[in-house]
């Protein structure tokens, strides 16, 4: 059980570094930017962990 609660927050915390990495080269463009890609790291990577946990669930 211990064990769906890591991937998610890796899958999580993964995709939120994805997108500090992305804003950090819109930062010159656009503080938005930045913004904005944190936030879609962040969705993207709850996304994964629904799917993750969602796959867990019904081979349970």
């Amino acid at each position: 059980m211990g064990n769906e609660k890591d991937k998610s927050a890796w899958a999580v915390g993964g995709t939120t570094l994805i997108g500090i990495g992305v804003g950090f080269i819109f930062l010159k463009t656009s503080v938005l930017y930045f913004m904005a890609s944190i936030l879609i790291g962040i969705g993207t990577g709850l996304l994964i962990a629904c799917f993750l946990s969602r796959e867990k669930r019904s081979s349970s």
